[in-house]
């Protein structure tokens, strides 16, 4: 069952998500690991750490499996 990662907005950047799932550090980081081949979004093979996900999207990486959906509206304080 995949890992979901909540998103405030309407898209994230594969870069992003790939840090904030805990998959890599930094920036240059996912560079490396998209250069190996080793990172799919809905099933096929990404090297763009700028591509833009939307919720509904899966990613692959590091042996992981990262759903995207929506964070939930933030409720009135």
């Amino acid at each position: 069952m995949p890992r979901e990662i909540a998103i405030r907005g309407e898209t994230i950047r594969l870069g992003q998500l790939l840090k904030l799932a805990g998959v890599i550090d930094s920036g240059s980081a996912a560079k490396e690991l998209l250069a190996t081949g080793a990172v799919t979004v809905n099933g096929e093979r990404e090297t763009r750490r700028g591509r833009q996900l939307r919720p509904g999207d899966l990613v692959r990486a590091a042996g992981l499996e990262l759903r995207v959906i929506a964070a939930p509206p933030a409720q009135p304080g």
